[in-house]
C-alpha cells in the first residue's frame, strides 16, 4: 500500500496542527469566561440548533464521543443545572435531554467571547473566499467520514 505524498502529508499535518490550536484557544476561552468544556459547549450548542431537545444517543452520534464520556459530561451539565434528562415517553430505551433556562444564559455569556477567538485564529486570516472553500472543503470531508455508520450503531462491547 503506498504511502501518502510529501504534500498530502503536509495537508494532514497542518490541519491536525491547526485543529488542536483552535481547541486549545477555544477551551481556554470557554472555561475561563463560563466553566465550560469544550464538549459541554457543543452539547448545549447542539441542543439550541435542535430546539433544545435531543436524545442522548442523537447527542452522542453528533459530537462523536463515547456513550460512558456524555453520560458523565451530561451529568456535570445536570448537576450545574444547564440542562435536565428525562426517560423518552416515546422510546423507553431512549433518554432525552433539554437544555435549560440557565443553559441558554450560559451559551449567551460564553458566545461572544467564543466567537472573538474564532474570528482571530480562524476567521480574519482568510478571505471571504478562503472560508467558503474551506467549509466546501471540511464539509465534504465530514460527510464522507459520517457516510459510515454512526458509533451508536455499533454494539456494545460485553464485559468478559
Amino acid at each position: 500500500m503506498p504511502g501518502l505524498q510529501p504534500h498530502q502529508l503536509g495537508a494532514y499535518f497542518a490541519l491536525i496542527e491547526s485543529v488542536s490550536l483552535l481547541q486549545h484557544a477555544v477551551e481556554q476561552q470557554l472555561r475561563a469566561d463560563g466553566n465550560l468544556s469544550d464538549i459541554q459547549f457543543q452539547l448545549l450548542m447542539r441542543l439550541l440548533d435542535a430546539d433544545g431537545q435531543l436524545t442522548m444517543t442523537t447527542l452522542a452520534d453528533g459530537v462523536v464521543y463515547s456513550r460512558s464520556g456524555l453520560t458523565y459530561q451530561a451529568a456535570q451539565l445536570e448537576k450545574a443545572g444547564l440542562i435536565t434528562r428525562t426517560p423518552d415517553p416515546g422510546d423507553e430505551r431512549a433518554t432525552l435531554v433539554t437544555i435549560t433556562d440557565a443553559g441558554r444564559t450560559r451559551i449567551d455569556q460564553v458566545f461572544p467571547g467564543h466567537v472573538e477567538v474564532v474570528r482571530r485564529l480562524l476567521i480574519d486570516n482568510l478571505t471571504d473566499a478562503d472560508v467558503t472553500a474551506l467549509g466546501e472543503i471540511l464539509s465534504r470531508v465530514r460527510d464522507h467520514m459520517r457516510a459510515q455508520p454512526p458509533r451508536s450503531a455499533a454494539p456494545r462491547k460485553r464485559k468478559p
